[in-house]
């Protein structure tokens, strides 16, 4: 009796782990897989195939069909989500046209479409845009055991090379009539070679670093420690002469995080050869002399009973404010220039609101103790 329950408890394991496998297999496909696809309106025989985000288990199955015609077939998990494919110019997300696709969970009809990725904020990301020239018809999706077939087709000489893969958040589907998409939550961008159907994983923009620190070395130097500097010096000075250490520290610290900012802009510039950035680098310039010419009156500071002291306090705290004003300013346009999204925007933002916000608190109570 009981090698028979022992008997029965095994086959039952083994039974639901074939269940398990055969469950997985299906939901997985290759290049050596048959495509369970019969409603295309080209030869699927023509098509390469290239396993095109393994950790995901994208594949991508492409041919030259007609003429300058190029017939794509994206396969992926069903995970309750979209799929897209961008094609980029240089890499980068921004810029690129996309094909997104899903299908609801409730077994309604899939949809495809277009979408201009013109920044990284939902917002940005525009459905029925972009410069991919599609052939009218052809943007197809189903679900066949677990997995989404995309399949579209574009009139190109050589489509572009760089390309994007994304996943959306489980559970989301784009809806009428904006059809926005929310963040997803995977992505991954590649390049191929369409002739032999070889790709290779880009591990980011090369300058990509170096652009973000240009942004976040300007941010907190010029547009965060500069101006909690100017809070110390005007507010704090009953505590002297602790108030002036910590200004000139701060100030110091700002200064130099800004010049290394300005350096990697200037680095930057001529590696991308931008040619839109020229106010963004004169305005970046100007603030680099003001705080040169700040970090020099230091040495030219008068002592309190001099007569010129009211003279210098006048140029160094006039001269502060308007590079302050300036520095906000030109961050805010780098953001724009780099389009960089409502994140960088946001939290920016939010920190020169608290930065006001204090300033103006401790502003009434001075005019209240006065």
């Amino acid at each position: 009796m009981k090698l028979y329950s022992v008997s029965c408890i095994i086959f039952v394991l083994i039974a639901l782990s074939t269940i398990v496998v055969n469950a997985q297999q299906a939901a997985r496909d290759s290049c050596n897989s048959t495509l369970p696809l019969n409603n295309l309106t080209f030869n699927v025989s023509l098509l390469q195939c290239t396993e095109a985000w393994s950790l995901q288990n994208y594949i991508l199955r492409y041919a030259r069909t007609v003429g300058n015609t190029w017939s794509f077939i994206l396969s992926a998990p069903d995970s309750s989500a979209f799929i897209g494919i961008g094609f980029s110019t240089n890499g980068q997300m921004i810029g690129s046209s996309a094909i997104v696709g899903w299908v609801p969970s409730d077994g309604s009809s899939g949809t495809v479409k277009p979408y201009l990725l013109g920044g990284k904020s939902p917002g940005e990301v525009n459905p029925d845009q972009g410069d991919l020239t599609i052939v009218n018809g052809s943007l197809k999706i189903e679900s066949v055991s677990s997995r989404l077939y995309m399949s579209f087709q574009l009139t190109a000489t050589l489509p572009r090379q760089s390309l994007l893969y994304a996943m959306g958040p489980a559970g989301f589907f784009p809806s009428s009539p904006d059809f926005r998409l929310r963040e997803h939550r995977f992505v991954t961008t590649t390049t191929i070679n369409y002739i032999t159907g070889s790709q290779s994983v880009v591990k980011g923009s090369p300058h990509s670093k170096l652009k973000k620190t240009h942004g976040l070395m300007n941010m907190f130097g010029w547009g965060i420690l500069i101006i909690i500097g100017a809070i110390v010096a005007r507010h704090m000075k009953q505590w002297d002469p602790t108030w002036f250490y910590a200004h000139i520290a701060l100030q110091t610290t700002g200064f130099l995080l800004g010049l290394t900012g300005v350096i990697c802009g200037l680095v930057l510039e001529n590696r991308l050869k931008a040619n839109n950035v020229s106010k963004h680098k004169g305005l970046g310039i100007t603030i680099l002399v003001m705080g040169v010419l700040q970090m020099l009156a230091l040495l030219a500071r008068p002592d309190k009973q001099s007569k010129y002291r009211k003279y210098w306090n006048w140029y160094h705290h006039n001269i502060g404010r308007i590079m302050i004003i300036l520095a906000i300013s030109n961050i805010f346009y780098g953001i724009h220039l780099a389009k960089a999204g409502s994140s960088w925007n946001g939290g920016y933002g939010f920190a020169v609101a608290v930065l006001a916000l204090t300033a103006i608190g401790l502003e009434v109570r001075k005019l209240l103790k006065k």
